[in-house]
């Protein structure tokens, strides 16, 4: 027999090991196994002790803070230090958008710092303390829960909720106290606030629960026929007018001190004009920190009530010779302006293409042929002389290009309601896009302005701002008569299944200063243009200065 080689010894004395007792064989890959996991999750978490030391303490809560040591001691610590992490990572919750009323960056919403007195509060509403767990989020979430249009956060650990900003704003600098429950952001000062906005993305929209905070009004002349369902509760408070106006099957809930009333909008309590709020600041019987308004001046919530005024919508009963155009460029507005024409008219639009998407969300007119007559108008995103000439008569939709763009943009590569990716963004996809697609924008009014035979324009920014009186102008136009309870209907369901929730903001501004030289001179051009016509020009508010 030839010797064995000196390496070969120790394995071979292993094998032997293992092959008489198999137990120790699998112990020891077990043991194998749990090493290299500990390694692997040492090396996942590194990174996030080393974020957490550049913005904070970044000690571990299970590391003691005593004096080093050596041998047991250490490696001791350094278990426990790796179990910390571990226990971090597990804990740790996955990334909030926040419930619909607030934007996904906080930030965005931020008011300024301001002064607080305990004598007289910035913010009047409710308020809550938390001195361990205080964050920026859970303040907003709990003011915007109960129908408050700013939070304010105050000595780390105070939260103050309110309809209106009652004191002066001071500088940043006095606002420098670390939130309790999250290092990283600012919960105001000693007297003094960090307060935010609560809203939407496009529009503010205060809640109470499920119901809509929508104003203080005067008592309407006749309150029996305005609001027909009424009665007095004891311990009055939002939640519980709600709650009986939402079982009576009324999209309106009215408080006026003790008593109740429900109805929906009409004529006579259109919800039009608005009074002060501080009008209305009689504190609830059942809750000191709500408001529930008083004889002379109702606090007014939407519930979750569907008002069935205007949700009819049939085809034509004869069919239409007439063919009037809706138009627009792409991300203009066009599927939100059908959906409000269809509720203000009672009848389905039709399009000059097929989207089964919007035919399955309630658009029937989608798959009639665009000339079958049926339809009260036709969506059509096309330009040029001959494809214009087609219509009779157009209504033409002019948006703000930057966010004309933005939005069909999104569109493109999100759908109707979604978002394009950071990467559509980033990429060379959005050059692209501004380049070939913002001359459009101007061509396509230039041409519609030039060749239609009959145009009503309707810039979407003021449909947002006037709806009621820019519909009404729109249903006219559409030579059909105008039903104002309808439209009051409308304005309480104006949203649709087509609003982006505005959850997800870029966090920077995706036009360079040449696609903006660009884009302002076209908007120049159609100013102008609209204005040779006699008609008002673009917005102020995208108006090149």
């Amino acid at each position: 027999k030839s010797p064995q080689p000196i390496m070969a010894r120790p394995l071979l004395k292993i094998h032997r090991y293992f092959h008489r007792k198999p137990i120790r064989f699998f112990s020891f890959i077990l043991l194998y196994l749990t090493a290299g996991s500990l390694v692997f999750l040492h090396s996942g978490f590194s990174s996030d002790t080393s974020t957490t030391g550049a913005s904070g303490s970044g000690r571990d809560p299970l590391i003691s803070e005593g004096g080093g040591g050596t041998g047991a001691g250490s490696s001791t610590s350094d278990a426990l230090g790796l179990l910390g992490r571990v226990f971090k990572e597990t804990r740790r919750t996955p990334r909030r958008f926040g419930p619909p009323w607030m934007k996904e960056n906080g930030a965005q919403d931020y008011i300024g710092c301001y002064v607080d007195d305990t004598q007289k509060r910035a913010l009047r509403g409710v308020s809550f303390l938390d001195y361990k767990k205080m964050t920026v989020f859970r303040c907003q979430d709990n003011c915007a829960e109960r129908g408050y249009l700013y939070a304010g956060l105050e000595f780390g650990a105070e939260c103050y909720c309110g309809h209106k900003i009652q004191a002066p704003n001071v500088s940043e600098s006095e606002c420098n106290m670390e939130c309790k429950g999250e290092k990283s952001n600012i919960c105001g000062g000693p007297n003094r606030l960090s307060i935010y906005r609560l809203e939407l993305s496009q529009e503010s929209a205060r809640r109470y629960g499920s119901a809509i905070f929508k104003g203080c009004f005067k008592r309407p002349d006749n309150v029996t026929l305005a609001l027909p369902a009424s009665a007095v509760i004891k311990n009055m408070s939002v939640d519980k007018c709600v709650d009986m106006c939402t079982e009576k099957e009324f999209s309106l809930a009215a408080l006026a001190g003790e008593k109740c009333h429900c109805g929906f909008p009409t004529s006579l309590f259109t919800l039009h004009e608005h009074e002060d709020e501080e009008l209305c600041l009689q504190h609830c019987a059942g809750e000191d920190f709500e408001s529930c308004g008083n004889n002379d001046f109702f606090v007014v919530y939407q519930t979750q009530v569907q008002d069935n005024r205007c949700m009819d919508r049939r085809f034509l009963p004869t069919r239409s010779k007439h063919l009037v155009a809706l138009a627009s460029f792409p991300g203009a507005g066009n599927t939100w302006a059908r959906h409000l024409i269809e509720l203000a008219t009672g009848y389905y639009t039709g399009s000059y293409y097929f989207d089964g998407s919007l035919y399955n969300k309630g658009f029937k007119g989608e798959r009639d042929h665009w000339r079958s007559g049926r339809t009260i108008c036709i969506k059509t995103h096309e330009s040029g002389k001959k494809e214009i000439e087609d219509f009779d008569a157009s209504i033409l939709m002019i948006r703000n290009p930057y966010k004309a763009l933005m939005a069909e943009f999104n569109r493109k590569y999100g759908g109707h309601i979604g978002f394009a990716s950071q990467a559509h963004w980033r990429g060379k996809e959005w050059p692209e896009f501004v380049k070939n697609y913002a001359p459009w924008w101007a061509s396509h009014t230039l041409d519609w302005l030039k060749y239609g035979k009959k145009v009503q324009v309707v810039h979407f920014e003021d449909l947002k701002r006037e709806l009621f009186s820019e519909l009404k102008g729109m249903v006219i136009f559409l030579d059909l008569e105008v039903s104002e309870d309808r439209l009051l209907c409308v304005e309480g369901q104006k949203d649709g299944n087509f609003k982006r929730s505005g959850l997800r903001k870029l966090e920077y501004d995706p036009y360079t200063p040449e696609m903006r030289a660009t884009i302002d001179r076209l908007i120049k051009t159609v100013d102008t243009a609209l204005r040779k016509r006699n008609l008002s020009g673009v917005p102020e508010e995208y108006r090149p200065r």
